[in-house]
């Protein structure tokens, strides 16, 4: 792994800004350099991992601060992620990729392509914990959780969230399987035909279950969501794609949807009518029935 270009480069980076990071089993984690740069303790939530099949290093605050803005607080550029590709052959032209189609649904919704967090000053107040969220293995065992925080600043609140497992020594701190939330309950709906709902954070999953549905999400927010929690969904016959209405919302759903396109029956991407989320929608008095198809994306991935 240290021979990978990108990778010594990232950490390189980290060591000077954040200090030595920990090596884990499969993330080296560091102080975040966005949200954990006040000199107070804090646990770490933010994770270095090299991909070896795409040659690229991957950097998650699992707190949900974004990559460029991470980047950007130790110098660097996106570009920095990936190890150099191979120079084209002699006579060869390199075309313009194409638009993600996250992006050109972005466009198209006239939303920005990048989310800027609003200046709220230094903290003034202790991290207070909200809630906990439970993850659980098809035999209903507890897994892990994913706990949100929230913290007062001078300018306002600060939401973050940290992930702890259950081992044979009881509650550790650190990241766990990737299980899809209410997995006993997906499983359940996918042998019995029903339809199911992913959204993007577990308050949603649990609007969702009050309306009578089956729902569900990742835990690690807009960039959590991997081919192993779709696997759990294999077989279902229609999953409805919850986007929250901005560019890491979009881009998240294209994300679940094209893990799912092979797995289920059908795919189809929603937003809320009004709001950013299922939960603004259900708050503003609109049925679940009455989410609106997302621009580019729900025609993308219904084949259209």
């Amino acid at each position: 792994m240290d021979s990978h270009g990108s990778w010594e480069t990232v950490n390189r980076a980290l060591n000077r800004v954040s200090g030595p990071g920990k090596r884990g089993t499969e993330w080296t984690t560091y102080l975040c350099p966005v949200h954990e740069a006040d000199g107070r303790r804090h646990r770490a939530s933010l994770g270095v991992v090299y991909n070896l099949s795409r040659q690229r290093t991957v950097v998650r605050c699992f707190a949900g601060c974004s990559d460029v803005e991470v980047l950007a607080r130790i110098g660097l550029r996106v570009r920095d992620l990936f190890d150099a590709p191979p120079e084209p052959r002699t006579g060869q032209r390199r075309s313009a990729p194409e638009p993600a189609v996250a992006d050109r649904a972005i466009l198209a919704a006239g939303l920005a392509l990048s989310v800027h967090r609003k200046d709220v000053g230094p903290p003034i107040g202790r991290p207070r914990r909200m809630a906990a969220y439970v993850y659980r293995r098809p035999d209903g065992s507890a897994a892990g959780c994913v706990v949100r925080v929230r913290t007062l600043h001078r300018q306002g609140y600060v939401k973050s969230f940290y992930q702890r497992r259950l081992t044979e020594n009881g509650w550790e701190s650190g990241g766990f399987a990737r299980l899809p939330f209410h997995l006993p309950e997906v499983i359940e709906a996918v042998a019995e035909g029903r339809d199911i709902f992913v959204c993007e954070g577990e308050a949603d999953v649990l609007t969702a279950t009050r309306a009578g549905l089956t729902a569900t999400c990742n835990a690690g927010g807009a960039s959590g969501w991997y081919r192993e929690h779709a696997e759990w969904l294999r077989g279902a016959r229609r999953v409805w794609v919850v986007a929250d209405r901005d560019a890491p919302g979009y881009r998240h759903a294209a994300r679940v949807a094209e893990s799912l396109v092979d797995v289920v029956a059908q795919v189809r991407v929603v937003q809320a009518r009004d709001g950013k989320d299922l939960t603004d929608h259900c708050n503003a008095g609109h049925l679940v029935s009455e989410l609106d198809p997302v621009p580019v994306l729900d025609a993308h991935f219904r084949g259209e």
